[in-house]
Order: structure tokens, then C-alpha cells, then sequence
């Protein structure tokens, strides 16, 4: 059920537990009057200026909970459009509770997830994909994914969006025109002009959409599958990588049967890197299913790295590589000798396949800078717009839109038909943009967000 805009709500809005400060943010028509039951300050929360910052003490009565500052945002001017009290309060579990529970004493609610989100949105603070901005800061695992956030926060991705639909609009508009002189036979421009014209929206719109995978890794990080047959080296490899030692070594084969996930921050970005079960023929029950969750992760990679033990020979994992390649042609990988520690590596044609000691270290700088190589160039088709599922979605209908416009014309068809179509284009733009909405859209948008944002 779509929460009522009506009521006033309440949340913590920063992380609970210990710390220096803790912020609560309270929302709707009734913020000022239940907060000034029980904040005594020099100016009542009813009285105070917009945009200004009280300092006072909370409590009932003569009763002192905490010494905490009022912050008065005033409707329209405010991140709800609603009128928003922010209260500071020194951090711990404690104070903050004791505060929250007066304020739903005093009439407010407990807001659900993203509420004050789903508010700005509601309000036309925020357009939907401004809204999925928000989420995206809040969960980017790079700095460039915040930094593109903040672009497309700021307007960078409805201002794409718009120049899309001005172009749509103009050539319904002119289509339409044409047909008020329908009689007369009046072509105000060439089809081939039109058709030029589409296809430059398209290839945008395509261009736009094609970065949703890039754009993943911005948002989510970039995944790193490690595998190779037993004992090849791959736990020592992921302890290397990740400067300590998180899995367990051991010269006996199969002794990693699950996997382990640990990440770490390259140049910015956040790789998720997991040692995974060795891949080998086996009748043992539990090994088995760790060779199911191996393959399973090699399908969700952005890069698997498959480890050769070099002193098993050059091609001793070609066979591996092969049915990597197979099964998931899509997914980039790289064949990593490893243990050249104990091979003589003076005439070994290694150059231009990466090899190293996950024992020594040699050779673990040089495959750093290969993956972050791989993880930079994953992502340089993102400039302003993190492209999500939904919208890249959508974008492609629009693009199958545009795509059946331009076959009509190839084909002569009438202006009537051509129009229906480019206005589905625009609709569906409004969808991305949350012109035209649902309550299930909302909510599938907002399962992202914490309480309090």
C-alpha cells in the first residue's frame, strides 16, 4: 500500500550505534508543533527562520535527554517539499531512541524505507531517475560511480532524456502537421531527413543503454572469479592480492570445498575477489558442490583469472581456459602463470601472459595493474547516467520504437501509424523519468533505500 503524504513522519537518519553525532529527521505538516513539545531553545521550531540552526535541550518538562540542535527547513524549500526538522544529538543507542520515541508520543510515525525520498519524488523535488541517483550514492562501491551519481543527482541524465523527447516531439509534431494538409499533399520535410534524424536518436539511446553493464560495475564494483585446478595456488594468489592472509594454504588439493569473498579497494574501485573450489573431476559429495558454486560465480564475474601451476608445464590449464572460454564467451579472462618461484623462468615465453609468485610476491604488482587495467576500461563508456536494469530496459523499447518508425518509412506508411509509435517513445521516456508512474515501480525503487533517506 502506497504510504499516506499526509501524516508526519520520523526516522534516524544516520547510522545507529556509537558516535559523535546522530542526525533524526522528522517530515511532514505537524514537524514544527511536535518538536516544540519538547525542545526548549531560545526560538520554538513554529517561529524559527527557514534554513536556520537552533541550539537548545530536548526533554519534557524539566527532564534534559540531550543538548541538541534544531536545523528549520521550511515548505517548499526543503528535501521532502514537506516541512523538515533535522535534529542533532550526541551518538549511542539511547539518546537517539529516547528522542524517536517522543516524537511518535507527539503524533508522528515511523517512515518506511526511502520515504523521504518517496516524498521528494511525489513533491517534484526529485524526477525518478534523480531518485535512483540518490541510491546509487548511497551504494557506490567506486568513487567515479559517486561522482557520476552526483552528476546525474544534479540533472545530467534527465537533461539526455529531454533532449531525446524534444527530438521525438518535434517530428510527431511535424507528422501531425502534415496531416492537417493532407489533402493539399504537403511534405513540410523528406523522409530521408526524418529518417536521418531518428537513426541519431537511436544510435544515442542504444549508446545510452549499452552502458548499464559499465555502469554496474560503478554501482556494485567489479567481480573477480579465481580458478584453475588444484592446488594450482589460487588461496595463496587471493591472500597475495589482498596484502594479508584470509584463506587457508595448504599443499593438499581440494582443501578450499566453498568459496571465499573478500574486497578491496584499486585506484578507487572496489573489486570483490573470490578463491574459489579447484575444478577437477571428483566423486566427493562436498567437493562436488563446490564445484557448482564455482562455475556458478564464473557466470556472475566481470574477469576470471585462471591459475596455472607453471611447474606442471606451460598448457597444463589450457584445457580449463578452453572451457571457460566455452561455457561463458562473453566473460573476459586471463590465464595467470603462477609459482615461478620454482621453475627456471630465465627463457620462459611468458611475455605477454601474466605470471607470478604467489609465494614470493614477484610478479603481483604487474598483475594488479592488469586487472585494474580491465576494471578502468570496463567502465569508459560512463560519462553522466548509471544506467540501471530499469531504464535500460525501457530505453530498448524505445529503441525497437524507433526502430519500427523507421521501417515505416522505408515502406511508406502513413503519418498516422509513424505517429503512434514515436508517441509510445515518449511515453515510455516518461516512464524513466517517473512522468508516468505506478505504486509497483515506486516500490521496487525505494526496496533500495534505508530507513531515514
Amino acid at each position: 500500500m502506497t504510504p499516506s503524504t499526509s501524516d508526519t513522519i520520523c526516522a534516524l537518519a544516520t547510522p545507529p550505534g556509537v558516535a559523535g553525532l546522530a542526525i533524526i529527521r522528522v517530515s511532514g505538516p505537524r514537524s514544527f508543533a511536535i518538536c516544540d513539545a519538547f525542545f526548549k531553545g531560545s526560538v520554538s521550531a513554529e517561529n524559527a527562520h527557514d534554513h536556520t540552526i537552533h541550539f537548545g535541550w530536548w526533554g519534557e518538562g524539566e527532564e534534559r535527554v540531550d543538548s541538541v540542535t534544531l536545523m528549520i527547513y521550511r515548505t517548499p524549500r526543503s528535501y521532502t517539499g514537506e516541512d523538515v526538522v533535522e535534529i542533532g544529538c550526541h551518538g549511542g543507542l539511547f539518546v537517539s531512541d529516547r528522542i524517536i520515541s517522543d516524537i511518535l508520543v507527539g503524533g508522528a510515525r515511523l517512515a518506511d524505507p526511502g520515504e523521504f525520498t518517496r516524498r521528494a519524488f511525489l513533491n517534484r523535488k526529485l524526477d525518478l531517475v534523480q531518485v535512483e541517483a540518490v541510491a546509487d550514492m548511497i551504494h557506490a562501491e567506486s568513487h567515479r560511480g559517486a561522482q557520476v551519481a552526483a552528476r546525474q543527482l544534479a540533472g545530467g541524465f534527465t537533461h539526455r532524456l529531454t533532449s531525446f523527447r524534444t527530438a521525438l516531439l518535434e517530428i510527431v509534431g511535424l507528422l501531425e502537421l502534415e496531416l492537417d494538409f493532407s489533402e493539399e499533399d504537403v511534405e513540410f520535410v523528406p523522409r530521408d531527413s526524418l529518417r536521418a534524424r531518428l537513426l541519431a536518436v537511436d544510435h544515442e539511446i542504444r549508446q545510452t543503454a549499452s552502458s548499464a553493464q559499465a555502469a554496474s560495475v560503478l554501482r556494485s564494483g567489479f567481480h573477480i572469479a579465481v580458478v584453475g585446478f588444484p592446488n594450482a595456488g589460487k588461496s595463496s594468489l587471493f591472500n597475495a592480492l589482498l596484502l594479508r592472509d584470509r584463506a587457508i594454504v595448504s599443499d593438499i588439493p581440494g582443501t578450499t570445498r566453498d568459496y571465499i569473498r573478500e574486497s578491496l579497494l584499486m585506484d578507487g574501485y572496489t573489486v570483490h575477489l573470490a578463491d574459489t573450489a579447484g575444478l577437477r573431476e571428483t566423486a566427493d559429495t562436498i567437493e562436488l558442490e563446490g564445484i557448482a558454486i564455482t562455475r556458478s560465480l564464473i557466470e556472475q564475474a566481470d574477469l576470471v583469472i585462471v591459475l596455472n601451476d607453471i611447474s606442471l608445464g606451460l598448457h597444463h590449464s589450457d584445457p580449463l581456459v578452453q572451457d571457460v572460454q566455452r561455457r561463458y564467451p562473453d566473460t573476459p579472462i586471463r590465464l595467470v602463470h603462477n609459482k615461478i618461484d620454482v621453475v627456471d623462468t630465465a627463457n620462459a615465453p611468458f611475455h605477454p601472459v601474466l605470471a607470478c609468485s604467489a609465494k614470493t610476491g614477484a610478479g603481483i604488482d604487474s598483475l594488479r595493474q592488469a586487472i585494474l587495467s580491465v576494471v578502468r576500461s570496463s567502465t569508459t563508456n560512463v560519462t553522466d547516467v548509471l544506467v540501471n536494469a530499469r531504464q535500460a530496459t525501457l530505453l530498448l523499447a524505445i529503441s525497437d520504437c524507433l526502430a519500427s518508425v523507421i521501417e515505416g518509412l522505408d515502406r511508406h506508411a502513413s503519418n498516422d501509424e509513424l505517429a503512434v509509435d514515436l508517441r509510445t517513445s515518449v511515453r515510455l521516456l516518461g516512464e524513466i523519468t517517473g512522468e508516468t508512474w505506478n505504486p509497483d515501480v515506486l516500490d521496487t525503487v525505494f526496496s533500495r533505500f534505508c530507513i531515514g533517506k
